[in-house]
């Protein structure tokens, strides 16, 4: 009696069916997946976050939360450089839709305590979060600022965006950083883009931030969501992974840096 042999060709479709999968089990397992960092000289950057819930539709999409956290600094300890330009990168089928909720001008936030900026816009708030910063004035001794963020659905430059609003109470200081939200091409299509020079100016170097978004409201009389997703992975498996998010930050002269994460996600039993 003959053996069948498989072929070449199916022996490779079963390993990368299997080299998928563990991936994913990986990815997926009781402790998170921890971050990536890139060093480029004697700085180091470095990203992590995640995606909640998990379990997501394969064909449609359902309302998620986005956490990410990201560190800058340096191998000698000493101050990190001055960041000019911030973009975060976020897969294009995680859609960021803030169609029927109210939008927060930059200008309303200027000079405001966070209680002050609830009340001129927290109709608008889409997020929470952390920020960290290094200050050097001239002639005096660097010192840490921590501030505390809320994230607001914005118009930037007559697109869809969203302005920070960063508050530390020693010294007591306020910060408002908006970022334009742009679609492009590439698995990681879709673009927050801020300009920390100008928002910010010479003296504050940032060391690290911690953003959660997430916001469910009602749009035309129906639930929605400021930020969705689906798991679309093949019929075959009922778990996956993707790029979840990419950090690059563009320093003066131009040297940029940039940085990845990726995540899992498991597909929800179709009905």
């Amino acid at each position: 009696m003959r053996r069948r042999v498989p072929s070449r060709r199916g022996v490779g479709a079963v390993v990368t069916v299997a080299i998928l999968v563990a991936i994913a089990a990986a990815f997926l397992g009781v402790t998170a997946a921890g971050g990536e960092e890139v060093q480029r000289g004697d700085l180091i950057v470095s990203l992590d976050g995640g995606l909640s819930p998990l379990t997501l539709p394969r064909h449609e999409q359902a309302p998620v939360a986005v956490e990410l956290s990201g560190r800058l600094r340096t191998t000698d300890g000493s101050l990190p450089p001055q960041v000019n330009r911030f973009e975060l990168r976020l897969p294009r089928r995680a859609r960021i839709d803030g169609r029927g909720l109210p939008v927060c001008p930059a200008a309303r936030l200027e000079y405001t305590t966070p209680a002050e900026a609830m009340t001129a816009c927290g109709s608008a708030l889409i997020g929470r979060g952390t920020l960290g910063a290094d200050v050097k004035l001239p002639n005096q001794a660097p010192f840490a600022v921590d501030a505390g963020v809320l994230a607001f659905n914005a118009r930037v430059g007559g697109r869809p965006g969203v302005v920070l609003h960063a508050f530390a109470g020693d010294p007591p200081t306020t910060i408002v950083v908006p970022f334009a939200i742009t679609e492009g091409g590439g698995r990681l299509g879709t673009r927050l883009t801020a300009h920390l020079d100008r928002a910010l100016g010479p003296w504050p170097r940032i060391t690290s931030f911690d953003i959660r978004l997430f916001r469910r409201f009602v749009r035309g009389g129906r639930p929605a969501s400021y930020l969705s997703a689906s798991c679309p992975i093949p019929p075959r498996l009922t778990a996956g992974f993707f790029s979840l998010a990419q950090l690059s930050v563009t320093l003066p002269g131009g040297r940029r840096i940039g940085v990845g994460i990726a995540r899992g996600c498991r597909a929800r039993p179709e009905r």
